[in-house]
């Protein structure tokens, strides 16, 4: 049991693991910078803020279309393979966009295809990646596991955007494309170098049956549902990336420069909140972790539509960041611990869906709110209903603040190999 309480960054002397995380981190740096180089050039070419509202749709619509086929392929195939193939097809997409850009020939139609294109190939890598993380490090560093990844990718949320501000201030950006493409050449060589060879599992049912039977699992685990129903609600309600303007401009009277201090507050929250998490023990109560975070993450957004003081809304967003932070990191690791091997690619792609479609829908949510009551009824209203959900959810699945990840690893290593035979195979 005293192997659940290893720090977070002890799962980085894991060799393989390692090389994953370092090629990740390098690739989401890229996706950040690839993100803010596409909004910016449809900016360019055609100044319309529906156009850069469209980038979204192209970006959810292929996680909705093909998000279980992605984790179906994820369960059925070797996961090394499905990293190495589809980062080659990632490579390519950005070295069109970038070599088109380069030779004039980049154009709205374009843009679009790619974005969705990218977004295809996702939905796939993303299931695998997630999937293969349980093969890298023991289960019971899994938690520690989660909370380094989210701690690289709350970095490159916002080292990204920034660098990238500067580098295609300079460079153009082509070159921003050009370095995403690279990004993904990283992620290719360290699944290159893994030692680590994972065997795809055989699975009774394919295609369509397959993504049904992961379905009928996750509807079967109470547990994970409330994890990402948890994850769904409180992107949904609290969304409010969309009426930032309204508060900077309006309410807290910061102008266009005091937007973007908003928003990066929300991103070094995550990081300060990914920080405290990697050099604590991990906690053996995730469940309970999870809805003392998302509270306080409703809580600040209260305290955030509330307010009327550039400084409290600074820390009340960045309360909201480092909660979220810490939430993301019980969320994956309670996935991971809960999930069989044999699922874990399609449970993945239902969370991704999740996770995606929360704040996507969310941000139309909050809109449509802040158009009939204003923009601080919106928000306030939308973190007392993410409380309130975790309340409902206490109470609804007891499971989730009782579990205990210490107790579940003891009595994973007694019952051993007897567990997957008695699992059923449908």
């Amino acid at each position: 049991m005293s192997t659940s309480r290893r720090l977070a960054f002890q799962t980085l002397r894991h060799r393989d693991f390692r090389l994953l995380w370092a090629a990740d981190t390098v690739s989401m740096f890229g996706t950040q910078m690839q993100r803010v180089a596409i909004a910016w050039h449809v900016f360019v070419l055609t100044g319309d803020p529906l156009q850069l509202g469209l980038l979204g749709l192209f970006r959810f619509a292929p996680v909705l279309i093909f998000g279980l086929v992605g984790g179906v392929i994820a369960d059925q195939q070797d996961r090394r393979k499905i990293l190495i193939v589809s980062h080659v097809a990632l490579f390519f997409t950005s070295a069109v966009l970038a070599g088109a850009t380069w030779v004039g020939m980049a154009s709205m139609p374009l843009i679009y295809a790619i974005t969705f294109i990218s977004g295809s190939f996702n939905a796939a890598a993303g299931p695998a990646r997630q999937a293969i993380i349980p093969a890298l490090v023991p289960r019971s560093e899994l938690a520690g596991a989660a909370t380094v990844a989210n701690l690289s990718m709350a970095i490159a949320g916002i080292v990204g955007p920034a660098f990238a501000g500067v580098f295609i201030g300079a460079f153009g950006v082509g070159v921003a494309y050009a370095f995403d493409a690279v990004s993904f050449l990283v992620v290719i060589a360290a699944v290159l170098l893994m030692t680590i060879r994972t065997e795809p599992v055989q699975l009774a049912s394919r295609g369509f049956a397959a993504a049904k039977e992961g379905l009928a699992f996750l509807w079967a685990t109470p547990i994970l549902l409330a994890v990402m129903g948890l994850d769904f609600v409180a992107t949904f309600f609290g969304a409010s990336t969309t009426l930032m303007p309204i508060f900077a401009e309006e309410i807290l009277g910061m102008g266009a420069g005091g937007l973007g201090l908003l928003l990066s507050a929300i991103a070094a929250g995550a990081v300060i909140g990914g920080l405290v998490m990697s050099v604590l023990p991990v906690p053996q109560r995730p469940g309970r972790v999870i809805l003392l975070a998302i509270m306080a993450y409703g809580a600040c957004i209260v305290g955030f539509g509330l307010s009327t003081s550039v400084v409290l809304s600074v820390l009340f967003l960045a309360g909201s960041g480092a909660a979220d932070a810490v939430s993301m990191a019980m969320r994956h690791a309670i996935r991971n611990l809960v999930t069989p091997d044999e699922y874990r690619g399609r449970i993945a792609a239902a969370h991704s869906t999740f996770a995606m479609g929360g704040p996507q829908l969310g941000e139309f949510e909050a809109g449509v709110v802040a158009a009939a009551f204003g923009a601080p009824a919106s928000v306030v209203s939308g973190g007392v209903l993410t409380i309130a959900a975790c309340l409902v959810a206490a109470r609804l699945v007891p499971a989730l603040p009782a579990y205990d990840s210490a107790a579940w690893h003891d009595a994973e290593e007694e019952a051993g190999a007897a567990r997957a035979p008695a699992r059923p195979a449908g």
